[in-house]
């Protein structure tokens, strides 16, 4: 990319200063515009499926089938967008996404359509979603030529992308006030075309430069040093998703009201984008690889806590303070990614560590559901933490040990 990247220079440049950057302000918004829709997609897509068949195992396993469509293949597609830059490949993947959101919307609009015909359009769908996280990191990456302001617009991209995920299934809980839930789908299709378009037309894609020379046809970058941002990213998705679980299992069996989950799990975002926020507004003496390390510590620390609670209101504090450590950690991870990458792969870089996060997500919610009943939930608590901190443990040895390096970025 070679749009001009006037950055503010000073010893702690302020968020306000990411925001003042050349084309900055124009093409986040965009972004975030188009990436709302993945904060509105999955309440949309489960409660039409829902509505349409009836049941709720069927549901579950439309949204299994889209979700893995769209994480397996998300390096792919981030790929597509290094080879052949962001205006040529992710319209085309938001025009093919949004069509197919809009198929999903109609064959669920009423009941009768067969449910093998809602997961093949639901897998088709999640293939095509294109990659606008991974994107808008790699053209903050461009915009801004100072680190510690680079640090400051990842943890204001990361907080506002948290909040999509807050914001997007109230916006379709309020949608379903007058329409169908087919009418949330719709809404995906129209935010993720809208919000993609405008982001590629913004003048900061304008000097793009794909690839030239060397093999023609797509290659799978293979970047160096990215071990400990995945298996941190691994083990975050898999601790919170087990959170998730742990809490409803935790209200449940103490006997409170169900409306208190919601509260419960409101504190891992609100700690989360205080973490963020603070991370980003620090000027850090210490390297990447040992802040990403001892924020995935402290996330494992947190949730260990929590299965000691005694009631709702420490387990609130605790996993509130674990989420203080989930966007600093994220953050910390692109970042990272970046620093390892080359040019050409900046956005698959970004991508493998969103895959981490997702993947570990479905996983762990697979394996907390086999752990709840066999073990008590202090110690599943423990268990989630453990993994967190393991992780941490993990990206840190291979700095220690050798076992992988990272290549400076020409």
């Amino acid at each position: 990319m070679s749009a001009p990247s006037s950055t503010p220079t000073s010893a702690c440049p302020s968020y306000a200063a990411v925001l003042q950057v050349p084309y900055a302000r124009r093409t986040f918004i965009a972004a975030l515009a188009g990436r709302l829709s993945y904060g509105t997609v999955s309440p949309a897509v489960l409660l039409a499926v829902v509505r349409s068949t009836g049941s709720y195992a069927a549901a579950g396993t439309v949204m299994a089938v889209f979700g893995t469509a769209t994480v397996l293949l998300l390096p792919l597609r981030a790929a597509l967008v290094d080879r052949h830059g962001p205006r040529r490949a992710l319209l085309p993947m938001a025009l093919l996404y949004g069509g197919l959101l809009c198929v999903l919307a109609a064959v669920t609009w009423r009941p009768g359509t067969p449910e093998v015909v809602l997961g093949a359009v639901a897998a088709l769908t999640g293939m095509c979603a294109p990659p606008l996280g991974p994107t808008m990191r790699s053209v903050w990456a461009e915009l801004v030529d100072d680190r510690g302001l680079l640090q400051r617009a990842y943890s204001l991209d990361g907080v506002a992308e948290e909040l999509l995920y807050v914001v997007g299934p109230l916006l379709v809980g309020a949608l379903m006030g007058f329409a169908p839930p087919a009418a949330g789908v719709l809404l995906s299709a129209g935010l993720i075309g809208a919000g993609t378009f405008a982001f590629v037309m913004s003048p900061a894609l304008a000097g793009v430069r794909v690839p030239s020379g060397g093999r023609p046809g797509l290659r799978l970058a293979r970047v160096r040093g990215l071990l400990g941002p995945v298996v941190v990213a691994a083990g975050m998705g898999l601790a919170l998703s087990a959170v998730y679980l742990l809490v409803m299992a935790f209200v449940e069996q103490r006997g409170y009201g169900d409306g208190v989950v919601p509260w419960v799990l409101a504190a891992v975002s609100a700690g989360s984008a205080v973490g963020g926020l603070l991370n980003g507004a620090v000027n850090w003496r210490a390297g990447a690889r040992v802040r990403l390390a001892l924020a995935a510590l402290g996330l494992g620390v947190a949730l260990a806590a929590a299965g000691f609670a005694s009631g709702v209101w420490s387990l609130t504090v605790a996993v509130g303070c674990a989420g203080f450590f989930v966007a600093p950690a994220l953050t910390t991870a692109y970042l990272l990614a970046d620093e390892v990458a080359l040019p050409g792969a900046r956005t698959q870089a970004g991508a493998w560590v969103n895959m981490a996060v997702n993947a570990g997500s479905s996983g762990g919610s697979v394996a907390v559901g086999l752990l709840i009943g066999r073990l008590p939930l202090g110690a599943c608590f423990v268990v989630a933490g453990v993994v967190a901190g393991g992780a941490g443990v993990v990206s840190w040895l291979p700095v220690r040990c050798g076992w992988s390096r990272s290549s400076p970025r020409p």
